[in-house]
């Protein structure tokens, strides 16, 4: 079946659906041996020989990878880093296919990122980004009483609420964890308007993303989706279930 350049690209996990756009334009796609330039050219990847910036893609070859992460701290949510900081791909060595995050979590932030070479269910998500709840736990200085987690919420459009404390346990606790639900990039929105409060932020936590949770995956390692699990989060599924499931 014939398909767009770029996506074939995407989906064999080379590069994203822009990045693929530019090897097309600088002429570094090749379909059966002919150098591609223009931008909505199509192809058959069963039937054609198309390479892309050195790489060849055979269609029937290719394994669709879905894998969820728990990154650990000062690690860039990127396979590359022109400061040469820790990347996700150090903790992807001896993986065998290339995959790429969706979206992206902060430098110094812990938690799940996801990684696919499913290029289409990557730009179908990052077109809905701002619709895709994220669930974070989040430590500040001090603690805020039950009024000031509804002020601050509504002044930035989140949902705050308090987790049961770690260190509970071994007695008085200074510093409080509470749990915030939102959609869109508010995490830096987040930590102004606690600077403003005098209660900065200490610790930062992706546990959900969308239907996904970091749940039972150790710091630094990944789990990859299983068939079922990646159907459902395609057709969106698994969201819906979990709708009715907090209802």
């Amino acid at each position: 079946m014939l398909e767009r350049l770029q996506k074939i690209i995407a989906r064999a996990g080379i590069a994203s659906r822009r990045h693929a756009e530019q090897l097309i334009l600088s002429g570094q796609v090749l379909v059966n041996g002919k150098v591609v330039t223009e931008l909505g050219s199509k192809a058959d990847p069963e039937k054609d020989k198309i390479e892309a910036a050195g790489r060849t893609i055979k269609g029937s070859d290719r394994r669709v990878v879905y894998m969820l992460m728990h990154k650990p701290a000062e690690v860039v949510s990127s396979l590359a880093d022109p400061e040469g900081r820790k990347n996700l791909r150090n903790l992807l060595r001896g993986f065998p296919e290339r995959v790429y995050p969706v979206g992206n979590l902060e430098y110094s932030a812990t938690g799940l990122v996801f990684l696919t070479n499913d290029g289409d269910l990557a730009a179908k998500m990052l077109k809905q980004w701002d619709q895709l709840e994220q669930v974070y736990h989040v430590k500040i200085k001090g603690m805020l009483t039950l009024t000031d987690l509804e002020r601050l919420g509504k002044e930035i459009g989140i949902k705050m609420q308090t987790l049961r404390q770690p260190d509970a346990s071994r007695g008085h606790v200074a510093n409080y964890w509470y749990e915030v639900r939102t959609k869109g990039a508010k995490l830096e929105k987040l930590r102004h308007l606690m600077f403003r409060e005098h209660h900065p932020v200490e610790k930062v936590m992706r546990v959900g993303l969308g239907p996904l949770t970091v749940e039972g995956i150790p710091r630094g390692r990944y789990r990859l989706l299983d068939e079922g699990e990646a159907e459902e989060l395609k057709t969106g599924k698994a969201a819906e279930r979990k709708k009715r499931k907090r209802a």
